[in-house]
């Protein structure tokens, strides 16, 4: 019997050989397309099929690799444009848009590997297209199946509880326990990095974050949010609101019952409560990517929809979006650039740091089921429980107007990172394309603007991996010596808001914010209370003015007067051996550009 198999294998082989035609068409169907969707492939796959690909349409198809996780599996891209623009400088040489497409950065949410896959066989054996708008001549498609690879390999059924299909999935975080879409700022994964690396690479104009809802039960299919349409450059959200509801519009077409915004209940689990719009900070891909004068597009399908439908929702989702840029990529691209050169500009200017949503509020139709809130033996709490046989439609307050909360004036000049911060600063402004270059000379008496935090609030709990830190404070003029190897980090420069991001200490996803320079604002050196005690009574002794303001504090504040500690720390304060480097933030402010 073994025999006999090993003879038919044999003869396939020398057939195969025979037919070189034969032996090089490689099969293109996906796991999930052979199991009706019931099932999603291993990553395996998505190495297989990427070579694959490219060994089926070679001028039309470039496979690479553009990282490799922690536990040492490659991170794939596919570039597909049938002008043979399979790099970064070939697109850019023909003046191509080029569209990246993001599949599982949060792994058990797959739809967009299979959906991707599929969408690109079709493209490439011309079955969505006519002779006169063949859409990869247009655009380049850069596809990336799947972002959190070794998240995609803890692979289960229970992964998802709340998502129907497929059988088995990833996991939401990566190998080393990190949430990317809450990376793409401080930048800690190397996933991350690598792909932070692609995007400087190929400056997508547009990207397509695939991905799948929590939370209730609906009958809506799919929501499509994105930037910049609140937030960002104010021009180039005329090219952002077009593409949003472009996609909206198109989706309905194609049968879908789409929304235009996450559909987050105001009160958790209840959807009476109704809805809040809001302006994620920039750690989200959906506010990161208007920071760099891009556009964004988050697609999200609704975990209670069949497997089967979620691919086609988000098949259609990322084909709307390649055929809106294929018709007005060229006036966005402009737009975009527009927008790096008004970058150049807000030094000196009002610039937002983050967002709040209103109290305003209009109320929608919203497709629901019936449901009813009860008391749950369970958990002891309300619950709701959802009727799905019978739809119901909801008429629910939605707030969605978002204006800017914390807003700051740019520095005219930039940023100056001593030398003793340069590297860790410089690290990261580097991963993300941001110019900065290196003082070889030492700045005497420089005039700057130093941030001296008056409040700090530390996080009781860590958030990705991370003690986060609130801060509150003012610049303030000052003069200090900067030695050689500080960093000049200019305003001037087309990712002027994602710098801001990083470095302006009350932004949500700074540096500061993140618990970066936490050392800046931890006590270092004390006075033991004998010797405070003693300074203090010589201080009164000598300053009248003093004594006066001691003396009126502990009129004007009870739990200051409570307080031994703090009325020691009050002298401790105004006394020379008081640590001058506390609460100040080590990055300073300047409006000069120095030689």
């Amino acid at each position: 019997m073994i025999r006999a198999i090993r003879r038919h294998s044999l003869a396939l082989a020398l057939l195969a050989a025979c037919l070189p035609g034969m032996a090089a068409r490689p099969a293109l169907s996906t796991v999930a397309e052979r199991s009706g969707y019931q099932q999603t492939g291993r990553y395996d796959e998505v190495v297989a099929l990427c070579d694959a690909y490219q060994r089926a349409f070679p001028k039309a198809v470039r496979c690479f690799d553009f990282g490799t996780t922690p536990q040492g599996r490659p991170m794939k891209a596919l570039a597909l444009s049938t002008r043979g623009a399979l790099t970064a400088e070939d697109a850019r040489a023909q003046g191509l848009p080029v569209v990246l497409v993001q599949g599982g950065i949060h792994a058990g949410e797959i739809d967009g590997k299979d959906a991707g896959f599929a969408l690109a066989r079709d493209l490439l054996q011309g079955k969505l297209d006519t002779p006169a708008q063949r859409l990869l001549d247009r655009v380049v498609l850069l596809f990336v199946p799947v972002f959190n690879v070794d998240g995609h390999e803890n692979f289960r059924a229970w992964n998802r509880p709340n998502q129907r299909g497929p059988e088995q999935m990833g996991f939401r975080v990566t190998a080393q326990r990190i949430n990317l879409n809450r990376d793409y700022v401080k930048a800690d994964a190397p996933e991350m990095q690598a792909m932070l690396g692609l995007i400087n690479q190929w400056d997508p104009l547009l990207t397509l974050d695939l991905h799948v809802t929590d939370g209730a039960k609906f009958r809506h299919d799919i929501s499509v949010t994105g930037e910049p349409v609140n937030v960002g450059d104010e021009a180039l959200r005329a090219a952002g609101r077009t593409i949003k509801d472009g996609i909206l519009t198109r989706l309905k077409a194609q049968g879908s019952l789409p929304v235009g915004f996450y559909p987050s209940f105001v009160r958790e689990d209840d959807p009476s409560s109704g809805f809040v719009e809001s302006a994620y900070p920039p750690r989200f891909s959906s506010s990161y990517f208007p920071l760099r004068n891009r556009l964004v597009m988050l697609v999200e399908t609704h975990s209670w929809k069949p497997y089967p439908a979620r691919v086609r929702a988000t098949y259609n989702a990322v084909l709307d979006a390649l055929q809106l840029v294929a018709e007005n990529g060229a006036q966005w691209s402009a737009l975009a650039a527009q927008a790096d050169a008004r970058a150049r500009q807000l030094g000196g200017t009002a610039v937002a740091l983050d967002y709040r949503t209103t109290e305003d509020k209009r109320v929608i139709d919203f497709l629901g089921y019936a449901y009813k809130r009860v008391h749950s033996d369970i958990s002891g709490g309300e619950m709701t429980v959802y009727d799905e046989t019978t739809p119901q439609l909801w008429m629910l307050p939605l707030r969605d107007t978002i204006v800017p909360a914390t807003t700051v004036i740019a520095p005219a000049g930039g940023y100056l990172v001593p030398a003793e911060y340069a590297a860790q600063v410089g690290a990261l402004l580097r991963l993300h394309g941001i110019d900065f270059r290196t003082l070889s000379a030492p700045l005497a008496q420089a005039s700057v603007q130093v941030f001296n935090a008056d409040k700090v609030a530390f996080s009781a709990t860590p958030m990705e991996g991370h003690q986060r830190t609130s801060l509150s404070g003012t610049w303030a003029p000052e003069r200090v010596d900067l030695g050689p190897g500080a960093l000049f980090v200019p305003i001037a420069q087309p990712k002027a808001r994602l710098l801001m991001a990083i470095l302006e200490p009350q932004a949500p996803d700074s540096m500061a914010a993140w618990g970066l320079f936490n050392n800046s604002f931890e006590r270092k050196e004390y006075m033991e209370g004998y010797v405070a005690e003693e300074q203090a009574r010589q201080m009164l002794a000598r300053d009248p003015a003093l004594k006066a303001a001691f003396a009126q504090k502990l009129k004007d504040d009870p739990e200051f007067a409570k307080s031994p500690r703090a009325r020691l720390d009050f002298f401790y304060r105004r006394h020379p051996a008081w640590d001058a480097g506390y609460d100040h933030y080590p990055v300073l402010r300047t409006d000069r550009v120095p030689e």
